[in-house]
């Protein structure tokens, strides 16, 4: 008897990143078919937009949907706001109880939002979203407190929810650290050259801003090299 395997539909949030790029990966390589989902919030640059589209195309994912959200211009976040300083080399002139001021107001909790709203829509069965709560900034909504608590709320505020099929919320890199992402990229042949971690938008990664020192972190403790170009190189 020949069985027939039922395709699974996932909604993945592709920030460009190399963390999301590879989330990506992990989706491509079980077989899903894949929708990119990236936000356009009000970044201060558009390197990673453009690395989103650049890691979409290179997956062939059945459709790329980029959404416009005027909200950055209304949070304070370094990421978003231009009067405010970008912290490097660790030094976080504004963080409160150990987070950022790179932190994003709500991000996660806005983006699974609408990709599991867009999922229920398009009977996907998963939103797939890249955060780590291992080697990161410190964000509360990349912890399994806040992925758990989300999925709850989908379990009782949508319609597929309260039909008993909820939208799971993958989140295949939670425990993992960044040199362990590393290697899975590697192992999974992330076109890591197309991703884009850095919160600057020079033509080349500052190496100074969190972002950028975890990811060199991780790949020096994967034994890799990242194939990106840094200011003042690599290492």
């Amino acid at each position: 008897m020949t069985v027939v395997l039922e395709m699974v539909l996932s909604v993945v949030l592709l920030s460009g990143g190399l963390d999301s790029s590879t989330a990506l990966a992990t989706v491509v390589e079980k077989g899903n078919e894949a929708i990119a989902l990236t936000f356009d919030y009000g970044q201060r640059h558009r390197k990673e937009l453009e690395s989103a589209s650049r890691v979409a195309r290179h997956y062939g994912v059945r459709s790329h949907i980029i959404i416009e959200l005027d909200i950055g211009r209304h949070l304070r976040s370094s990421l978003t706001n231009a009067t405010m300083t970008i912290p490097t080399d660790g030094n976080d002139r504004d963080g409160v109880g150990g987070i950022p001021d790179t932190y994003v107001p709500g991000r996660n909790i806005v983006f699974l939002s609408v990709a599991s709203a867009i999922a229920e829509g398009l009977g996907a069965d998963e939103a797939v979203i890249a955060a780590n709560a291992i080697d990161y900034s410190g964000y509360p909504d990349c912890t399994p407190d806040c992925i758990n608590a989300f999925q709850k709320t989908l379990a009782v505020g949508t319609k597929r929810g309260v039909s008993g099929r909820p939208v799971r919320v993958e989140a295949p890199l939670l425990n993992m650290t960044k040199a362990d992402i590393v290697r899975e990229a590697v192992r999974l042949s992330v076109p890591i050259h197309l991703t884009w971690s850095c919160y600057m938008g020079g033509d080349r990664a500052c190496g100074k801003c969190d972002s950028c020192r975890l990811r060199l972190r991780g790949f020096e403790e994967a034994g890799e090299e990242d194939p990106l170009p840094y200011e003042g190189g690599n290492r």
